[in-house]
């Protein structure tokens, strides 16, 4: 079993990659959704601020501080860490530094920045909205998925 300093890595994996797909899941789940069931204006402007307001200190540490203990926990791994786990954390780590930090830069982002660019209740928003609706919903299921199964390859590597 998985003890002493390695066993707090992975712990805090579990913890830091759980809380992420917790988040993402309730966006997939019911914010999204209910965004887009607004007047197109009402829906760019909500979530507009909801993109500043994730931008926040309580959310980056969470989701910044989970990739870099990936990022550590990953190499560590290659390094030090005993057989006992290894696969499991590779793989947790992998699915969340791939599945959802780097999938967050490069399909939530650039669409939450060309919605920033944008006026709530103008032409362009209004035909843009349920586009980046339907394409920042897909891509945030499979950061969730990819979240979630990351801090299942973290619990079965201490198990």
């Amino acid at each position: 079993m998985i003890d002493g300093p390695f066993f707090v890595l992975a712990v805090l994996g579990v913890l830091g990659t759980g809380l992420v797909a917790g988040v993402f899941c309730g966006f997939s789940t019911f914010v999204m959704r209910g965004l887009a069931a607004l007047p197109p204006a009402q829906g760019v402007a909500a979530m507009k601020a909801i993109n500043v307001a994730a931008v926040r200190p309580a959310f980056m540490l969470v989701f910044i501080g989970s990739a870099v203990l990936c990022a550590t926990t990953a190499v560590v791994t290659f390094v030090v860490w005993p057989d006992e786990g290894k696969v499991a954390l590779l793989l947790g780590s992998a699915l969340y530094l791939f599945g959802s930090f780097g999938l967050t830069m490069v399909a939530n982002v650039p669409r939450n920045d060309r919605l920033a660019g944008m006026t709530p209740g103008s032409a362009e928003a209004t035909a843009y909205w349920p586009q980046y609706v339907r394409e920042w919903t897909f891509w945030n299921h499979i950061r969730t998925a990819a979240s979630a199964a990351a801090a299942v390859g973290y619990v079965l590597a201490l198990a």
